[in-house]
């Protein structure tokens, strides 16, 4: 899940800051990123973001994945409680780091952004490496505090078929970066409500979706888990469907994203990958 991606506290600043790399919020061009350490990726700066990623990933899959196993220890947590644990978790974190990193939190959110080029392709290895550690680190940490019993697992494993969670994983990844993309990139957009907005897909999404697929969202989410706890049952799904959800969510978003324009000249000029702003200037 994400986040995941992708949300600083207001409007303007919000913009800034996922434009420059944090929240899995993308970039206008890549020769038009502002100098916040982009060029130079052993900058201060830019450690920080990773930073703020590791972390970021790693509180969202301790409460979230938390959530899962006390309730498959203890019972006590429910099903609605699981899910608005992860809703909470994705909203709180997005307020705390979105300003710094972008508070992606996913990799189908940063490569999503990246395919807009919203966000910059040489930084792309390094927030997926990111999230990835703080995922495993989640993981390691809850296995270390209720055991590594089967019965405890607390991944991704589809309830039917690999073909039916893979759809759904790709239709629900689709909604949260159509929202993401909303709230998070577009200047007409309430970005003070982004990380709420945000955190209420993904509780929706993992209400309905979770009994069937899990509702992953992430494959950071689903991978973590994996890692450490060495099942890796269809694992696949959940690194293809949330991808694939994510990028055609953030270009679904693009199209649409300026109404006084037919598609023929959006398409033929690439309007729909540049912010209303710059266009709006020339």
């Amino acid at each position: 899940m994400g986040g995941n991606g992708e949300h600083s506290v207001g409007n303007g600043t919000q913009e800034r800051s996922m434009e420059e790399g944090a929240a899995g919020f993308p970039l206008e061009e890549e020769n038009a990123i502002p100098d916040h350490g982009y060029e130079n990726s052993t900058t201060v700066s830019f450690l920080q973001k990773i930073l703020a990623e590791v972390f970021g990933t790693y509180f969202l899959i301790f409460a979230g994945c938390g959530s899962v196993t006390v309730n498959l220890s203890k019972g006590t947590v429910t099903f609605p409680g699981i899910c608005i644990v992860w809703g909470l978790v994705v909203m709180v974190l997005v307020y705390s780091v979105g300003h710094i990193s972008g508070a992606h939190f996913n990799p189908a959110v940063t490569i999503a952004f990246a395919t807009c080029r919203r966000f910059p392709w040489k930084q792309v290895p390094a927030y997926i490496l990111a999230e990835l550690m703080g995922s495993t680190l989640a993981s390691g940490t809850l296995r270390l505090l209720f055991g590594g019993k089967r019965e405890l697992f607390p991944g991704t494993i589809p309830a039917g078929s690999d073909v039916q969670s893979l759809v759904l994983e790709s239709i629900i990844t689709f909604y949260l970066m159509f929202v993401i993309s909303g709230v998070g990139t577009d200047k007409r957009a309430v970005g003070e409500l982004a990380g709420l907005a945000v955190g209420a897909t993904v509780l929706l999404n993992v209400l309905f979706a979770g009994p069937i697929s899990g509702a992953s969202m992430n494959p950071a989410r689903s991978l973590g888990p994996a890692i450490v706890f060495n099942r890796y049952e269809s694992i696949w799904v959940y690194m293809v469907g949330p991808i694939c959800g994510a990028v055609t969510g953030a270009w679904a978003y693009n199209l649409i994203r300026f109404t006084n324009k037919p598609l023929r000249e959006i398409t033929r000029s690439s309007l729909f990958l540049k912010s209303p702003g710059r266009n709006n200037s020339r």
